[in-house]
């Protein structure tokens, strides 16, 4: 029975306080003019009658033609998270190592401890690749410092990978936040799209993957047939036809998250990089969040990101926004 994995906890996604929770959610970094109604339409009109097409022939040709890839090089999941698991079996064996830009995902790091493989965080690219590195990832922008690499970087990075045999994941599930982000293709780089954030849908949990062919046939190896429910499907579907939402919503989240900066700024340092979140160095994240709990406002303690000190929030409306600063004065 040595060979099974390890029995290991969840990831602490919402950190200590992820119990169902009815008040203000400052934690979840999702749209909050969501959900998006264009793409909501298309999940209440799926096929729940039928079993799906178990390839998702017309979905993935859908998603390829609207990124300028060929279908073989792109996959789709029901969340990240299962997708991240894959990569993490496919390409990452036990006792290699993988390396994190800042902390990664909580996912990533569980599905690389269930593989029994080493995990180290560094805060800057090295110039060389540690031996035995099979796994690299770069949040694009990183959750919960909003930290992106230019462009050119991530070439160079992904060069790295492929002299060292491993291979770049780029997170970036909070991208279509920040349109002045690029991502280059690289056969060593495989991109991974949650476009559940941005369209303020995260509970259908649609996902896609592009990769190299070879990487994608990797990962279409390990998912069961009918892997990507009838609803999940018809929202990816839709995705390529249903941005006016984002361009109508995302110059208002990013304003309100300068606000929100600036307000929180009373309190302590402020990081944010134009994502709709940042963070707080407030001094004891875990008091301070178990205090808001009061107020009915949640926010993440940023511990298990290796931050104690910091809080994460995520904006939302003016007045919402307001009340977490009434509430914060209160609290400390």
């Amino acid at each position: 029975m040595t060979d099974l994995p390890p029995l290991l906890p969840r990831a602490p996604h919402g950190g200590p306080t992820s119990a169902p929770f009815g008040g203000m959610d400052f934690s979840v970094n999702s749209n909050p003019f969501g959900p998006n109604p264009s793409l909501l339409q298309a999940v209440q009109g799926a096929d729940h009658a039928h079993y799906p097409d178990p390839a998702y022939s017309a979905t993935r040709a859908t998603l390829a033609a609207w990124h300028g890839v060929t279908p073989d090089e792109l996959a789709i999941s029901v969340g990240a998270s299962d997708l991240l698991h894959r990569t993490a079996r496919a390409f990452l064996p036990a006792g290699a190592t993988l390396l994190s830009l800042h902390a990664p995902f909580g996912e990533l790091a569980r599905a690389a401890a269930l593989q029994r493989a080493e995990i180290r965080v560094v805060n800057d690219v090295p110039d060389i690749l540690p031996n035995g590195t099979r796994l690299v990832y770069v949040g694009h922008p990183h959750n919960p410092t909003g930290h992106a690499l230019a462009t050119d970087d991530l070439l160079n990075l992904a060069e790295q990978c492929e002299q060292a045999g491993a291979l770049l994941i780029l997170d970036e599930a909070y991208a279509p936040f920040l349109p002045e982000l690029e991502s280059p293709r690289h056969p060593k780089l495989l991109r991974l799209l949650s476009p559940g954030k941005a369209h303020g849908m995260v509970g259908a949990r649609p996902a896609y993957a592009i990769a190299a062919p070879a990487v994608i046939q990797s990962l279409e190896n390990l998912a069961p047939a009918w892997h990507v429910p009838a609803a999940t499907e018809a929202l990816l579907a839709a995705l390529p036809g249903a941005q006016d939402f984002l361009r109508e919503t995302l110059p208002v989240i990013r304003q309100s998250a300068l606000e929100l900066a600036a307000g929180l700024r009373e309190f302590g340092e402020v990081q944010h990089h134009g994502t709709p979140y940042l963070t707080l160095n407030i001094g004891d994240a875990a008091s301070v969040t178990h205090n808001l709990l009061k107020h009915r406002i949640k926010v993440r303690d940023c511990t298990s990101y290796g931050l104690p000190t910091h809080i994460r929030v995520s904006t939302r409306t003016g007045p919402e926004n307001g009340a977490l600063i009434h509430a914060l004065r209160g609290v400390l």
